[in-house]
């Protein structure tokens, strides 16, 4: 529940030291490099190498796209999970001595992607031609055949299906249709006839008018041989092309054993592209370049001494001044709702980091909302399995699953509290197929059965987090030495809403909620009035404190005092506490039920098993976004909006960014 100290470093060093010493700085990954502009001082032009090293990234990229696309090997459904290969950082930059060779690699790979895809093209030319011939194929004449000293040839297709009898009568009863034309019928589908036609030499031309009215179109491709020797031709280089491709697909697969050197390499240049980008902000003379930027205090002792035994150089820190960037420092338990928590806003200068506070209450009601043991175990199970087996999967991953793992727990303890095991799944297996009527018991009570008690409860937890997110405002008042803060919008509204309540529980209208009447000693009645009053009092009095024109003041007391409305919404949106709870036992026990229903034959064991897991996979799955979105919104909105605003710059230090390879520092 902190916030790293962050301090100002600067770093003064001779010119030729530059690129070693920001290699140490990138390494360390602890340096958020600013740009600064000096008088006297000039800035080098690194784009030609930065080019040069994104090219370079990206042929390798598209090595490694075609080596997955052409390789026989098969991924993993968790290849996602185990994120990047441990490599030390001698082996990482020992690729600089044969960067050459395994480029050269990688251009060879890509050329050979090139040749597929382009006889690909020519494979799906082939066919397509094919497809055009296809209807000629009983043609006995090339389809380019220009006739006989006498006549001449029309081909093409017309709009329905003929037979040569029909044709024959269609042509006779067109008027400008020579009479002695020869047609004849190739071959015809649902919409087309394909035709062919001997005319007299001269009159091709007006033929081919006259059979404009069917939709008359020559063919889009002509071939120079019997249309069916032309598709045999095409056949026997398709055979070829298909040949070619699988050669190159072996020579692709010969070099899967430079994988692993390929994506190091795609790494080496994308860190050099990074660092190239910064090295063309810094500020430099002819003999001297300067570092300035922001560094975690921790980090600063040993930083400092790695470079000034190595290097002639200067380093010196200072304070920062004004808005800091923010890193924030948590353990791995409340760490875990780091992401949720940067998802709002990072905590600005005048805040602290509520992660801690978060992570209970998230674990909390995530756990209320799903509520059910077996769900619960399931989770904690899964995450734990994947963060044991998975250990270098990526950091940001890796808090989402510990922080459903810590869920999973808190669904586990509820479950158990409220009796829920797949639902009344021991229930309804004991009657169904042993007869016997046992239970899974409730460690406190069934939510199903006592829905007004448990809503009762969920408006507790909702007050508990509610009054928390206040507390919290006060107490950064207080921090921040705001005295009339604190009183006017910390303490006044405990005063009021604390009445409000003790006001609200005597009534019928809670006792009938509740299930009991509960009476107060008329003095309780009367301190809930005077907290009442003398809370609204102060808040219209001091709401508006900074204004001067009392009218004012009194107005913006006025609208202040109206945010009860808003703590109603809010108090009121911690009823989705029990309604998810509900939903998920509900679920389950109409799921149980189905499945029960095929009896305890053989048949019926399997229907039972069948929509068991398909059911409860179902419900956990539904259920648990539910829990997911609906805590985050009770975080965002009705937590968090009673004390964060957000609005903090994220620490973001200048480091080795790699993609496959995770460089251990051997110092």
């Amino acid at each position: 529940m902190a916030v790293e100290k962050i301090k100002k470093i600067y770093i003064c060093a001779p010119k030729e030291n530059r690129k070693p010493i920001l290699q140490l700085v990138q390494r360390y990954g602890c340096v958020e490099v600013e740009q600064l502009d000096l008088d006297g001082f000039e800035k080098m032009n690194t784009s030609t190498q930065i080019s040069v090293f994104e090219k370079n990234v990206v042929a390798c990229e598209k090595a490694l796209e075609n080596l997955a696309k052409y390789s026989d090997e098969k991924v993993s459904i968790f290849a996602g999970l185990e994120g990047k290969r441990d490599i030390t950082n001698t082996d990482f930059r020992s690729i600089e001595s044969n960067r050459q060779e395994l480029m050269k690699c990688v251009n060879d790979i890509n050329i050979f992607a090139e040749r597929i895809n382009d006889l690909e093209l020519q494979i799906a030319k082939e066919k397509d031609e094919q497809v055009i011939i296809s209807p000629w194929v009983n043609l006995d004449v090339p389809m380019n055949y220009m006739g006989t000293r006498d006549s001449e040839m029309i081909i093409g297709s017309i709009r329905g299906c003929y037979t040569q009898e029909e044709l024959n009568i269609l042509f006779s009863e067109m008027e400008d249709i020579p009479k002695d034309i020869y047609a004849r019928v190739v071959s015809n589908d649902k919409y087309s006839t394909y035709i062919t036609a001997l005319v007299m030499k001269g009159m091709k031309e007006e033929v081919e008018n006259a059979l404009r009215p069917l939709e008359f179109s020559k063919p889009l491709y002509i071939t120079h041989h019997l249309p069916s020797e032309s598709i045999e031709r095409r056949n026997t280089r398709i055979g070829l092309y298909e040949q070619d491709i699988e050669t190159i697909i072996e020579d692709i697969r010969q070099k899967m054993d430079q994988k692993d050197l390929i994506e190091q390499l795609a790494d080496y240049n994308r860190v050099r592209a990074d660092k190239y980008r910064v090295l063309g902000e810094l500020s430099q003379t002819e003999h001297t370049f300067f570092i300035t930027g922001n560094i975690p205090e921790k980090s600063v002792p040993k930083l400092k001494s790695e470079i000034e035994s190595n290097y002639t150089s200067v380093v010196e820190t200072e304070d920062i001044e004004g808005e800091q960037p923010v890193l924030l420092k948590n353990n791995k338990f409340t760490g875990a709702v780091e992401g949720v928590v940067t998802a709002f806003g990072f905590p600005n200068k005048m805040e602290i980091d509520p992660t801690a506070i978060t992570a209970f209450f998230y674990y909390f009601l995530f756990g209320i909302m799903l509520s059910d043991a077996a769900y619960g175990l399931i989770m904690f199970l899964g995450c734990l399995w994947a963060i044991k087996k998975f250990p270098n999967m990526s950091e940001g991953l890796q808090k989402s699953l510990r922080m459903f793992m810590y869920c999973g727990i808190s669904t586990l303890i509820w479950g158990l509290l409220f009796g829920g095991f797949f639902g009344d799944a021991v229930t309804v297996i004991g009657q169904t197929f042993f007869n016997v009527n046992i239970k899974f018991p409730a460690l406190w009570f069934e939510p199903i059965n006592q829905p007004m008690k448990m809503l009762i409860y969920c408006m507790i937890f909702g007050i508990v987090h509610l009054f928390v997110g206040l507390g919290i405002k006060g107490y950064l008042a207080l921090r921040n030495k705001d005295i009339y803060g604190f009183i006017s919008e910390s303490i006044l509204w405990y005063i009021f809403l604390i009445g409000l309540l003790m006001m609200l529980i005597p009534t019928d209208m809670f006792a009938s909620l509740a299930g009991t009447k509960i009476v107060f000693p008329e003095w309780a009645n009367t301190l809930a009035i005077v907290f009442v009053i003398a809370g609204a009092v102060g808040i219209l009095l001091m709401a508006g404190r900074g204004r001067k024109n009392p009218v004012k003041r009194l107005l913006l007391g006025v609208y202040s005092l109206y945010d009860i409305t808003g703590w109603l919404s809010d108090l009121l949106s911690y009823s989705r506490l029990l309604a998810l709870g509900l939903a998920t036992g509900v679920i389950a026990q109409v799921v149980n039920k189905m499945a029960s229903m095929g009896g305890k034959s053989v048949v019926g064991v399997i229907m039972f098993i069948l929509v068991f897991v398909i059911g409860h996979v179902f419900n956990m799955a539904v259920n648990l976004l539910g829990a997911y979105v609906h805590t985050n919104r009770l975080q965002f909105v009705e937590f968090f909006g009673k004390f964060y605003e957000g609005g903090g710059r994220e620490f973001k230090p200048f480091k080795e960014n790699t993609k496959y390879v995770k460089v251990k520092n051997e110092r």
